[in-house]
This record gives structure tokens, sequence and C-alpha cells, in this order.
């Protein structure tokens, strides 16, 4: 029977993808892990890997076609023993529409009447027995190492891919399942008024002159940044502290750890940068300040164990937020290392799901383009960003003096419903005693 390869699910927020490059052609043998095509997603260019074994029958959807929906037929592989040629045309009428999400692993409908045959039996029934026997789970490589990176127990996912192995959508599925959430009281609150919407497009390109601009369409980052700030702002209740800090004894600290690093073929193996520095000091206020370090959701509020900060990477066309794991954790230099290769590769669109997928917080750097402050939008499930604006001389006054200083302006944006101004407060003062007593990063 032949077996369907759909254009998968890379990231909780794609909806289509664009199919850049295939690396089989019909009559190829497929092996389970084999890379079959390269996916550029509205974040990042992913590799696809064969759940299943067989020969490359079909093509459906050719090289360097864009907006694939998700779960759209994408290829056709004939099965061991099976007719290459016949496998293609059997599968020539099934319509590559993609099907819903609860209807993955169901069998598709046929227009025939039911024949009377001996019942079959279910494969991913059989296979989850076979797993309770002490058997192995019948999963793909990419799921097998996600799960594995996340503690994630293969046991307790049922898999959706063909003949029920499990595939990475099924390991981020098993992953994001929220917890139940408390019954809703009895009595229900009136419905919600609608969400105002926008000007439409007819509306708006009316406005101008047809030859005074040019209409570039949206790719798939833009409609998902687009998309995510507009529900955060419309969902998340935010609000804005914000304190300035003194840097020079950051900057003289970042001097010495600079000229300390050891060098290998007459480079430095790393160069602690300011920004570096913020990440360490925002981790570790978080930690100190732990009612802070929290995300809201209806049924409960989630407390953070660790400090897993994302960092704003412009890439052309949009923005990507690739996470420090641990930040709190780990050495000024290996902060400094791990940033720049998250950010070269972001900007490559090469960044693994799980690199840039999560995180507890997210820090929001625009003082390299002399931004003196601003505000940020939180990305949720995150209820704070911090928005670090540059760093300048400015008058201060000191023992009743006026004095000299290089001051950073930072604001911290907060979502309400879990932290509230106050708190908002103690993790700003913490961050700010951590910078401007560096030192104590270091102990």
């Amino acid at each position: 029977m032949p077996i369907k390869i759909l254009m998968p699910a890379l990231s909780p927020t794609m909806e289509t993808g664009n199919l850049t490059k295939w690396n089989v052609k019909v009559g190829d043998a497929v092996k389970s892990g084999m890379v079959l095509a390269e996916i550029e997603t509205d974040k990042a260019t992913m590799e696809v890997e064969a759940v299943d074994e067989g020969t490359v029958a079909k093509l459906v959807v050719a090289e360097g076609t864009a907006d694939v929906p998700v779960n759209a037929v994408i290829a056709i592989l004939a099965e061991e023993g099976e007719d290459v040629e016949a496998a293609a045309s059997a599968a020539e009428g099934a319509a590559p529409a993609p099907a819903k999400a609860e209807d993955k692993a169901k069998p598709e409908a046929s227009n025939e009447a039911p024949k009377a045959e001996a019942p079959k039996p279910d494969a991913p029934k059989a296979e989850a027995a076979k797993a309770g026997e002490g058997e192995r789970v019948f999963a793909s490589p990419l799921a097998r190492r996600v799960a594995k990176e996340k503690g994630l127990d293969l046991k307790s996912v049922k898999g959706s891919g063909p003949k029920g192995r499990i595939i990475l959508r099924d390991v981020e599925s098993a992953e994001a399942a929220p917890k139940p959430a408390a019954p809703a009281p009895q009595a229900q609150a009136a419905a919600p008024a609608p969400k105002p919407a926008g000007a439409s497009d007819e509306m708006t390109l009316k406005l101008f002159d047809p030859d005074s601009y040019e209409l570039i369409p949206h790719d798939g980052m833009r409609k998902t940044i687009a998309r995510r700030l507009t529900e955060s702002k419309q969902t998340v209740p935010h609000f804005y502290v914000t304190v300035d800090v003194e840097l020079d004894a950051l900057l003289a600290l970042r001097k010495d750890i600079n000229d300390a690093a050891p060098t290998i073929d007459g480079k430095p193996t790393y160069k602690v940068s300011v920004n570096d520095m913020v990440i360490k000091a925002y981790a570790l206020a978080l930690k100190s300040v732990p009612d802070a370090h929290v995300s809201w959701t209806d049924g409960g509020m989630l407390k953070h164990k660790h400090a897993d900060v994302g960092v704003a990477v412009s890439i052309p066309g949009g923005l990507i937020t690739p996470i420090v794991r641990k930040a709190d954790e780990k050495s000024l230099s290996a902060i400094s290392n791990e940033v720049k290769d998250l950010a070269r590769r972001a900007k490559d669109r090469k960044l693994k799901p799980e690199e840039y997928q999560g995180g507890t917080t997210s820090v929001s750097n625009l003082g390299m383009f002399g931004v003196k402050d601003f505000a940020a939008v939180i990305n949720p499930p995150h209820a704070t960003i911090l928005a670090v604006g540059a760093g300048e001389q400015r008058a201060v006054v000191k023992g009743g003096q006026l004095a000299v200083a290089t001051v950073m302006s930072v604001t911290l944006s907060t979502d309400h419903r879990a932290v509230d101004g106050a708190l908002g407060a103690e993790l700003l003062k913490a961050f700010k005693g951590f910078i401007e007593k560096p030192m104590s990063m270091l102990v």
C-alpha cells in the first residue's frame, strides 16, 4: 500500500512551508531516518527525515514550491515489494489537502462499500503493546533525539506517523500538553466582545495612487510575527517599569575578563560583550526573585526552575529569539560563545526548533543602534521581557555633587496578571545590583 509523506509541522506556529530542496528522486530507496527534503519554515530551514522505509514512487510537490500547507501530501513511497508505478498511480486520486490534526492517525474514508474481511490488527495499539512488553518503541530518529533532550519517555507518547510510529510533532504535542485547568464556575460571564479589526487591504490601497507604491507580499515569518505580536498586545495586559543603571564598574570588569582570555592561534577563545553580561545579570535576578520568574496559565502559575533567556536576533525579514538555556548557571564566556553561535545560525536559518521554542523570558537590546530606551512586546508564554538601551555618558549626582557616569536605561515589560508593578520593580532592583556590582555575578 502506498505510503504518503506529508508536509510536517516543524514548529507550533507553522501553517505552511516552502519545499526548497528534494534530496531524493523517484526510484530511490528510502530508509528510516534518511533526510528526504529541506523545508523552509517561518523561522528556519529544517531537514525532513523519513519515518518509514520504501521506494520513492512520486514527488507530489515540486522542489521550490512555496506555501505548501501543513499535512499536505508532498511525496509517495512504495512499500517493500510494491510496484513503484502502481503505487504512484494508486495515490494519484488522493487529494493532497491537509488533514485535520485529530484525523492524522485515522484511516482514510473510502467511497466503496465495505467488504467483508477479517479484522486487521490496529498497528498503533499493537506497537504500544510491544513497547509495554519491553520491546523497542517505533519512533523517528529526530523524535528520539528531541525526546531524549527533553527527558520525555517515548512509551508515554502516542504515535501519529505511518503504522503508529512516533514522529517529531507527537513529541512536541506531548511536551506541550497543558495541565487540566480548574473547572469553570457555573455562572458564565457574558461572551467577550469581538476583537477589533483593522482596515481592510482594499480600504488601505484606496488611500494611495496605484503608481505610488510597490506591493510586497508577506512571507511566512512576517505573518507569524504579526499574528503573535497582535495576540500578545490584545490578550496580555502589559505593564512597564524603567530603571537607569551605571555601567562603569561593569565595563571595567568586562575589559579585565577579555584581557585575560586565553588564545588559540593568536585569537582569544571568547570576547564577552555588555549584552552577554546583561543576560547573565538578568538570569541571576530572576533566580533571586523567583515570584517574577513565572508564566501565566488559567489553571495556575508556572514557576520556572531555570532561567532560559531568549535573545532577540534581527534577521532578514524579521526577528527570531534563540534561547540560552540555564543562563543563570553558565559562565560569561560560555554565554558569550553560545550567543554568537546561535545568532550566526539564526541568520543562516539553521536553528533547530528546540533552540528557539520555549524559554522563560527574553532580552531585546537596541543599544547598539543608539536607542536610549524603549518598551518591548512580551513573547507569550513569557511573563517578562527586558528592553535594553544604549550606554551613554550622563550627568549624575553623587554625594550631592555632579559627576559623569556611563548610564544605561532598561525597561521591563511584564504580564500584569503574573508580575505586578511592585514585583517588577523588585526584579529590576536585583538586576541593577548585579550590573552595578558585577563581581557578584562571578561568585
